[in-house]
């Protein structure tokens, strides 16, 4: 399923829901498509207001329903995601505003809107209108989200023109040699994961600082160590994922003290 930006930030999703309101308050003074021209001025823009607040609040309150869908899966925002919510955005919104309408707006009157009107006429083309900026702030947010993100990965980079990863270097658990091959143990999202690119582990280990040589075929991330084992009497390692790493005797020393730093 194809991803979508997205920007769980609570302040940038209040700032959408105020940008909102401004646009709401805008399109409906400008456009005045509710019975409100009868009223007084300062009615009027007390109405229109209200208007903007309501759709500020119909957004702030499916905010939990946003979360549920990221957490559903997996921490990942999906553009079927972003199309539900939009969904049930609209319906909610139309549901407060169509309420807010009848019983505020034209509360006594004799002929208020029909709810057909109301929908096809009114609700529908300021959502044609209003939307979009809420889609294209939330895109804004997401993308500039996905830039910080980027930012904060590593990169492993293999000697053909096409070879590499990105990654958080927390994600990254060790490095293997393998003839002119170097196999990459990583974790995505929680999942054990492999990849193989051509390079040299020499040339790797000078490019990332913070992995550690526990033999001349293998780097590990310290922040991944787990345990000590022994196997056939020769000392190794246990990271995450129960992975296992032998430690040459080489490097036994160095190992035990940086990790014995590491974990103290």
């Amino acid at each position: 399923m194809k991803k979508h930006p997205f920007d769980p930030s609570i302040k940038h999703q209040l700032i959408i829901a105020f940008g909102m309101a401004l646009w709401i308050f805008t399109f409906l003074y400008f456009t005045e498509p509710l019975d409100v021209s009868q009223l007084h001025d300062s009615e009027r823009l007390f109405i229109l207001s209200l208007y903007g607040l309501l759709g500020a609040l119909c957004y702030v309150t499916i905010l939990p329903f946003q979360y549920w869908l990221f957490k559903k899966t997996n921490n990942q925002w999906l553009l079927i995601n972003e199309i539900s919510f939009f969904l049930v955005f609209v319906i909610w919104s139309f549901v407060v505003m169509r309420s807010f309408y009848m019983y505020v707006v034209v509360r006594g009157e004799a002929n208020p809107y029909s709810l057909y009107y109301y929908l096809t006429s009114i609700f529908l083309p300021a959502v044609l209108t209003i939307f979009p900026i809420v889609l294209i702030g939330r895109f804004g947010f997401g993308k500039y989200k996905q830039k910080q993100i980027e930012e904060q990965k590593i990169e492993i980079k293999g000697d053909g023109n096409y070879e590499g990863i990105r990654l958080f270097l927390s994600d990254l658990i060790a490095l293997e040699a393998s003839d002119n091959y170097v196999e990459i143990h990583f974790q995505d999202n929680g999942s054990y994961r492999k990849q193989l690119i051509r390079a040299r582990l020499s040339h790797l280990e000078k490019s990332l600082p913070n992995m550690m040589r526990t033999h001349r075929s293998y780097l590990i991330n310290p922040s991944h160590f787990l345990s000590y084992k022994t196997e056939s009497g020769k000392l190794g390692l246990v990271l995450s994922h129960e992975i296992f790493i032998p430690v040459s005797k080489t490097f036994a020393l160095s190992t035990k003290e940086a990790l014995n730093f590491t974990t103290n």
